[in-house]
């Protein structure tokens, strides 16, 4: 990606950081559970643009058959079809990936899921969306580029 004006954008609870470019409209959230990033580029329209949630949850997190099964539920009552999904490692953590398409509304939609488990306690769920059927694989891409760059703060 080349993606210019990056600033590194801290969760509440510092728990990880990212870096996004400075006009992305971002939000930041969290509770006793949970801290978390949204963002997006809200100068572009909904189906030229990517939306990221990153979110830090205090929960420990096995990529075992239950979790797959519990994703597969979750997708289908979402109306989502599986695209691909994977067990990975990304930040050189255990992960466990899904790619799912569907609709949501009237568009198009594909969203990826990406469970980064950070310890025995604790997981990263980054999340990327996209609507549309304009450069679908080229806004994952970008999706994906700034998920590996999360930096976990120990």
């Amino acid at each position: 990606t080349n993606f210019k004006n990056l600033e590194e954008v801290k969760d509440v609870q510092n728990i990880f950081s990212i870096e996004i470019p400075n006009t992305w409209k971002t939000n930041l959230y969290y509770d006793n559970l949970q801290s978390s990033i949204y963002t997006a580029d809200t100068t572009k329209q909904l189906t030229e643009t990517l939306l990221l949630d990153i979110t830090a949850i205090k929960q420990s997190i096995k990529f075992d058959d239950p979790f797959i099964l519990k994703q597969e539920q979750e997708n289908l009552s979402k109306k989502l079809i599986k695209i691909k999904s994977a067990t990975t490692k990304i930040l050189n953590k255990p992960s466990y990936y899904t790619i799912s398409k569907g609709k949501k509304g009237d568009y198009d939609y594909q969203v990826c899921h990406f469970f980064i488990k950070t310890n025995e306690q604790n997981f990263i769920l980054a999340k990327a969306e996209v609507y549309g059927d304009s450069l679908v694989n080229e806004r994952l891409c970008n999706a994906f580029s700034f998920i590996e760059k999360i930096k976990i703060n120990n």
